[in-house]
């Protein structure tokens, strides 16, 4: 099985911009995408092959056909044969709801789903562009819940300044929100399910307020301060450099400029790879694929060998 390029799945959304279209050549036909689906086995918005002889194929279909060979048997071990993450570039002209997402249990217990634990690596920011992740102090309960009834919730977050590079790791359970200006890659458990906690009282293209899942949320949130989300790796040229290793996927970065080879016999996962600068060739065992800025390419677990042809590009490597 060649390595794989899929067709993006575009999302519109009330937070959306240009970004996606104009950097990265997405489809797009409004102002206001916020996403696009690189890689997904969400139902209702399954992924399918964009190149080479399985081209129309969806990831559903190839899975059932190729489990062992596609997903790895490790995999499919844990997960079944359901594509266990969901990978996406997103682009925040406003900001995003304040959000969280419950954990495994919780959210298997109210929606069969699994959790969303999830990454975030920063390809592009505005001056001044920030997130909120977590609180600025331990909160008690209470004291949340009087903020969202006296409009104070911001009073308590934590707020981080972004730039280029920057990657975080956020714990279901940790309240947070891709600030305006912001163009990131993500990477998640599949799963979405998000507990919406405030909106910044916007409302959509009807009029209408978006829907908040306060009750729900009250529960799912981790109310102590933890500065455990800024992930700090190393940068070094032509090796694998880790970043994030958790019980739902692993990710390192890659910051190529010259070919570069792997031995991937051993590795029993599928390897994604998400561009983040410059382009490239991968190729296995059985072809080659291009990547640029903004694609991604899924390379079975029956590889055995990668070669990436490159005089300059930063990839993003996601295993599990």
């Amino acid at each position: 099985m060649y390595p794989l390029k899929f067709r993006p799945i575009m999302k519109d959304r009330l937070w959306g911009g240009d970004k996606l279209e104009s950097l990265f050549n997405k489809p797009s036909s409004t102002t206001t995408t916020g996403e696009s689906w690189e890689l997904s086995g969400v139902k209702g918005d399954v992924s399918v092959v964009a190149n080479g002889d399985l081209k129309n194929t969806s990831l559903v279909a190839l899975i059932n056909k190729y489990p062992a060979d596609l997903l790895g048997n490790s995999v499919i071990e844990r997960f079944g044969k359901e594509f266990p993450i969901l990978i996406k570039f997103i682009d925040a002209k406003q900001d995003l709801s304040i959000q969280l997402h419950p954990n495994d249990a919780l959210a298997k217990e109210r929606h069969n789903s699994f959790g969303k634990t999830e990454m975030w690596y920063i390809m592009d920011a505005d001056p001044g562009a920030d997130l909120i992740v977590g609180f600025n102090k331990d909160v008690e309960q209470d004291e949340y819940r009087a903020s969202l009834e006296n409009d104070t919730l911001l009073e308590l977050l934590n707020y981080e300044k972004v730039k280029e590079g920057d990657t975080f790791f956020i714990n279901t359970g940790k309240i947070h929100a891709i600030g305006a200006g912001v163009l990131l890659a993500e990477i998640q458990q599949t799963s979405d399910v998000t507990y919406r906690v405030f909106d910044f009282n916007r409302k959509d293209k009807n009029g209408n307020l978006r829907e908040l899942h306060t009750e729900l949320a009250l529960d799912a949130i981790d109310y102590t301060k933890k500065d455990d989300f800024k992930v700090s790796y190393s940068d070094k040229k032509n090796v694998v450099n880790g970043m994030v290793d958790c019980p739902y996927f692993k990710t390192n970065i890659l910051d190529l400029d010259k070919d570069f080879n792997q031995n991937i016999s051993q590795r029993d996962s599928f390897s994604i790879y998400m561009c983040v600068s410059g382009k490239a060739t991968i190729e296995n065992d059985h072809g080659c694929t291009s990547i640029q800025k903004g694609e991604t390419v899924l390379v079975a677990a029956a590889s055995n060998s990668l070669k990436i042809n490159t005089d300059k590009a930063r990839l993003l490597e996601i295993t599990i």
